[in-house]
Formats: C-alpha cells, structure tokens, sequence
C-alpha cells in the first residue's frame, strides 16, 4: 500500500525529500497532486531494535549534538521554527562530547574508514520472530566485514532520505532505496567551525568539512555513552521526531521512553515502503 506525505509538520522531511528531487516546492498542494497522480517509488526502512522492542524507521536516528537540539528545543516551542536556531546556538557554545562507540558494515568504497571490528554480527541479538506483522529485515550479515569508531563524539547522524526538514539538508548524497543509511559522524570540531557548519544545512555542503565523516552504511550498533564532562550525565536518542531514550540527567529523564539508553541494532531493509512521488 502506498502512502501519500502532507506537510503538516514541524521538520516534513520525508516529502521536502520527495519535493525538491524534482524541484518542487515543499507545499500541502504539491504533495496532494503527488497522492492524485498516482506515482509510486520505493523506500528503504531501518529496523532499529534492543532486545523485544523494535522502532521501524523511515527519516533519520540521531545522537549527540543534533539530537539534543532537536529534543531539548521543545521547551522553546513557542518560538515557532526559530528553537533551532535559537537552541542550537546555545548548545554549540556549551558543547557537549559523548564517549561511546559505534559499529558499522560499511558500503562499497567505504571499506577502510574506521579500523576493523571483532564485535559486528557477534555482538548482535537476533531479532526474535514475532506470530504476526513484519518481522524485520533478512540480512545475512555473518559474512560481511565490521568497522569500528570509538569516541567521544560531538554528534552521530544515521539519515535515509536527503532533508531531515525543509531547511536541513542532512545527507546530500543519500538516496529513497539504495539499501543504505548515509552516516554522518563528527568527533570534533572547534566552536566556531561548528557555527559555520551548522549554517550550511541548508545546502548540504557541510559534510565536504575535515570535521565531519560522511559515509553510507548497511547495518549499524550503536553503543552510547556518557558525557564527558560529566560521567553521571547521558545523552537521549531520537529517530523520525520520537525520543527513543533518554539517558540519566537529560531533558524530561523521568519520562518514559521506548528503549533504554544503552547499545542499539539497526539495519536496512531495501525498497521495503511504498511512497506517491510526483513524478
């Protein structure tokens, strides 16, 4: 079944993704002639999950800086857009560096970044078989080779569309159902560098910085940490606008959230999702 995307959100995204790959404007009009037409393209879905529980996601997972931005700025929603800018400021000039480390299979022509990973499939637990519904990806990742990056880290973007929103062009090079997550990791980045990246979201050049590792991956564990500063303090997880975790001493710890604050599994399932597309 197809899914048609309105936006009537606060980042839209998935259909800013959809808009702009045919260079139309990320308006409810041309998103509703999209549904009309009748156009169909396929998209990827990670299955991200921790022991039971999964999260199927379609749009982004996030750690670190632009994680806290996206969550924390809630308490400035009535600035409208403007929290993330006005946020994002903030939290640049108190920066916050998390240790941890994450684990990835690599796709062709990214077979040597990071350094070789004896965790990889491993370390991984199977998704357990469920009676009803989809049951995840069936990927056999047994023979495929692990890499390995050990923190700290400023901020851990896995991405499978281009925008994370309408001004936030996130992964540049990523594609609706190549099999892939395009990868964005930075582990640091003087202040002012950061202030100048992160003004050019808009167009995506950002990931051309020293400071920032852009790469596109197939499978992904990701084992968060604590901050450094700080080993009381954690960080939180967001995926597609939803908080996944809140480690200790976050924004609105003591609510529950879907997972805990520890490692994480997520992996691709290609063209899984059907979307109306313009064109």
């Amino acid at each position: 079944m197809a899914i048609g995307v309105i936006p009537a959100g606060t980042g839209n995204g998935m259909i800013k993704s959809l808009l702009d790959s045919v260079g139309q404007p990320c308006t409810a009009a041309y998103a509703m002639l999209a549904a009309i037409r009748g156009h169909k393209r396929s998209l990827d879905v990670a299955t991200i999950w921790q022991g039971d529980t999964r999260f199927y996601s379609v749009l982004m997972l996030a750690w670190g800086l632009i994680a806290d931005i996206d969550i924390e700025s809630e308490q400035y929603r009535w600035m409208g857009s403007a929290r993330m800018d006005f946020y994002g400021l903030q939290r640049i000039l108190r920066l916050r560096r998390y240790n941890g480390c994450i684990s990835f299979v690599p796709a062709p022509g990214f077979e040597d970044v990071g350094e070789p990973s004896s965790l990889g499939v491993e370390s991984m637990e199977p998704l357990k078989a469920r009676q009803h519904g989809y049951e995840g990806p069936n990927v056999e990742l047994g023979s495929l080779s692990w890499r390995k990056l050990n923190g700290p880290f400023v901020s851990i973007w896995l991405h499978n569309v281009p925008w994370g929103a309408e001004n936030t062009m996130a992964a540049p090079n990523a594609k609706f159902d190549d099999g892939y997550l395009d990868l964005i990791v930075m582990r640091e980045c003087p202040k002012m560098a950061l202030i100048s990246l992160m003004s050019g979201l808009s167009n995506g050049h950002y990931v051309r910085s020293p400071h920032v590792l852009y790469i596109k991956v197939k499978a992904v564990i990701l084992e968060p940490g604590s901050r450094t500063i700080d080993s009381t303090k954690e960080g939180i997880i967001d995926s597609d606008g939803e908080v996944l975790a809140r480690g200790n001493g976050t924004y609105r710890c003591h609510l529950k959230s879907l997972m805990v604050y520890g490692k994480m599994q997520i992996v691709v399932d290609r063209g899984l999702a059907t979307l109306f597309t313009p064109i």
